[in-house]
């Protein structure tokens, strides 16, 4: 069977399951960071699949970039992949994931330019609703006071990042909470987890239809703040976040009947104050090991007859 559409197999049944076998899975809940790893691994695995069956699919069908890919290769070595039987397929198939491979980029271009203007528009307000005293140097303290009515807080991120949080904030939270909504945010911060949300709305903006990556995105909004809840929880304790969490989003009317888009809300409050036991730290190694496979199937794939031939 040809090497390239394996691959090509691989990664559409990959990006199919996926999502399935994650969803019926109860772990994720209980052990966040270790399903961002698998997450990450699975879509590192599909795009490692799409990206050698478009190697090779090149390489049948043109010459220039056979010999590129397979230069210092043996005559062994080539005649192993079989490259003369592809056919005229090979040159259709490479174009279209390398139109995929192109569009990919741009997605994840066009999301990070956003978020970029997101932020620039969000620190020109900063200095708008609250501007430097005079003698105060930009970016001098990780905490910044807003007038506002509305209870928020957010994570600025940037060179000097820092948490913004509202007067109507501050009278709500009590004793150590504003400590653990600090904490909170610093382990979103630590964990680069707004890199995880860029790369995974890229993909799934860019393929709707892929199953696997619009899960990607949907878990990834809901994981990183699963795993910052856990920071916090860990220096704080779970109550604290947890109240926190309900003096923060009282009144936007997401512990009501009617579903609002921070539905998820109400369930990170339930997961904190009715904890489940962790998974044992051999469970977790096995997970973790076992998703660190998952790219490097492609490439057994890929580089399986090769080695045979110098075998």
């Amino acid at each position: 069977m040809l090497v390239s559409l394996v691959l090509l197999v691989l990664g559409a049944l990959t990006a199919v399951v996926t999502p399935r076998l994650m969803a019926r899975a109860q772990w994720p809940e209980r052990e966040p960071v270790v399903a961002l790893w698998v997450w990450q691994c699975v879509v590192a695995g599909v795009l490692l699949s799409f990206g050698l069956s478009m190697m090779l699919s090149a390489a049948a069908a043109w010459q220039a970039v056979r010999g590129q890919v397979f230069a210092p290769a043996p005559r062994a070595v080539v005649e192993a992949y079989a490259l003369a039987a592809y056919g005229p397929w090979s040159a259709v198939i490479a174009v279209l994931l390398a139109l995929g491979g192109l569009w990919t980029v741009a997605m994840l271009v066009r999301e990070i330019h956003r978020a970029q203007q997101r932020r620039r528009r969000r620190r020109s307000e900063l200095l708008v609703r609250s501007p430097l005293m005079p003698g105060e140097e930009p970016g001098s303290g990780p905490l910044v006071v807003l007038e506002g009515e509305r209870p928020d807080a957010w994570w600025l991120p940037g060179a000097a990042p820092r948490l913004v949080i509202t007067t109507a904030a501050l009278g709500r939270l009590k004793g150590r909470q504003l400590d653990a909504v600090l904490a909170h945010e610093q382990g979103h911060a630590q964990a680069r987890h707004d890199w995880l949300l860029h790369c995974s709305t890229a993909l799934a903006t860019g393929f709707p239809q892929v199953p696997v990556f619009a899960a990607f995105r949907d878990e990834m909004h809901r994981l990183v703040e699963l795993a910052a809840d856990d920071v916090a929880s860990r220096r704080f304790g779970r109550l604290t976040i947890a109240l926190a969490l309900v003096e923060l989003n009282e009144d936007r009317g997401v512990f009501g009947p009617c579903p609002t888009p921070d539905a998820q809300v109400p369930l990170r409050v339930n997961r904190l104050l009715a904890p489940v036991e962790r998974l044992t730290a051999g469970r977790r190694l096995r997970l973790t090991a076992a998703a660190a496979l998952v790219p490097v199937v492609p490439l057994l794939v890929a580089f399986v007859p090769g080695l045979s031939a110098l075998g």
